[in-house]
């Protein structure tokens, strides 16, 4: 059973600052070396997050950010994405692309779900699960990653350090979606996990008595958290989401598999981001309003209290998505053969410098508040007004 040290007294906030940098990181498993390879041209740009937000293979990435000072995140990143990822004889026949990669693509899949992966899961024997009953059955162990977040991460530094983190995860008996954070309780290799514990591959997390499984089964964007629970003047957040909401229409039954698994773990991250700039708006307008008022309804508690609530820092959103090389099947997100590793990490990497410039072109906020989309695809703010 694991267990997290008893939970201490909520800590005093971090001194509030007028601007923050913020990470949100979706899961997706093995994608998740696309978002470490983000991390890396970010930091080639000299920006450093000051909140980090992640869940599931998000989550621990998260923890290796956090947990680490900055100049050697992307080495604990590299180390990490190393060692979890298999080293499997690359096929010359089945080349870089087409069908024959995709079919090794597989192949590599499944001789990981068959025999584990190094320092992240390992199988458990059949006469281990069935047909007994066990307090958190699995298909796999996860012993093999606690010890390897103990190696890469420092806690103290984690739960000390001036890094924002958040980490989402579910309570198995309530539903409940539920935020561990750093700011208000102290963050164990348990909570990191938890936030990953994907049923039925992965058992649920003990922690103060309640049992947790990957906040994927929820919500797989932490976007929302974060947005309603800044308290600066301006943002700019770097979304890096793993599957992509937009897709073709399938043809074959392999195609549907992979498709299926894109809508239902992208969590609509572009719906919840036209519900945000919505709600920016909304308050925009309201404010308008109120100077509408005479001066003295302006200035009774009421309307102040309202008003108070309506200030909305000003955001750039940077939305980077991981999207299909044409390569990838539904088996993707649990392919962690080291070339596919390789691949991933480079897309990552291209498509943040890519949004960097993009960012560093566009022209400084029209108003106040404004909520503004930058997109990689499209290379220019969207919803400047918002």
């Amino acid at each position: 059973m694991n267990r997290s040290p008893a939970r201490p007294a909520p800590r005093r906030a971090r001194p509030r600052s007028e601007s923050v940098t913020a990470l949100v990181l979706q899961g997706g498993g093995a994608l998740g070396a696309y978002q470490a390879g983000a991390c890396e041209a970010l930091a080639e740009a000299g920006e450093h997050p000051d909140w980090v937000a992640g869940i599931s293979i998000g989550a621990i990435n998260a923890a290796l950010i956090a947990g680490n000072p900055p100049e050697q995140r992307c080495a604990k990143l590299q180390e990490f994405w190393t060692r979890v990822s298999v080293d499997l004889p690359s096929p010359v026949w089945a080349g870089s692309d087409g069908p024959l990669r995709a079919w090794a693509n597989d192949c590599a899949a499944m001789f990981g779900a068959a025999f584990g992966l190094p320092a992240f899961f390992e199988p458990r024997p059949v006469a281990a699960w069935w047909p007994g009953e066990l307090p958190r059955p699995s298909l796999y162990d996860t012993a093999p990653l606690r010890h390897t977040l103990l190696e890469l991460v420092d806690f103290e530094r984690l739960n000390d350090g001036p890094v924002r983190l958040s980490l989402g995860a579910v309570d198995v008996k309530r539903g409940n979606f539920e935020y561990f954070d750093n700011r208000s309780q102290r963050i164990t290799p348990e909570h990191v996990m938890a936030s990953g514990a994907l049923p039925p591959g992965f058992p649920a997390i003990t922690i103060d008595g309640r049992d947790y499984w990957d906040g994927g089964l929820v919500s797989n964007t932490p976007l929302s958290h974060v947005v309603e629970n800044l308290d600066v003047d301006s943002a700019t957040i770097f979304q890096i989401d793993l599957f992509s909401a937009r897709g073709e229409l399938p043809r074959t039954l392999a195609e549907v598999a992979e498709r299926e698994k894109d809508i239902r773990f992208s969590s609509r991250t572009r719906a919840v981001t036209d519900r945000l700039r919505e709600r920016h708006e909304l308050h925009r307008r309201m404010c308008a309003l109120a100077e509408l008022l005479p001066p003295a309804r302006r200035a009774s508690p009421e309307v102040r209290k309202i008003l108070a609530e309506m200030h909305d820092p000003a955001i750039s959103l940077v939305h980077i998505i991981h999207r299909n090389k044409g390569i990838e099947t539904q088996t993707k997100d649990y392919e962690f053969s080291r070339t596919s590793m390789r691949e991933h990490w480079q897309a990552g990497r291209a498509d943040m410098a890519q949004s960097l410039r993009a960012l560093a072109d566009a022209p400084p906020a029209s108003e106040p508040g404004a909520f503004r989309v930058f997109d990689y695809t499209t290379a220019r703010p969207q919803g400047q007004t918002a």
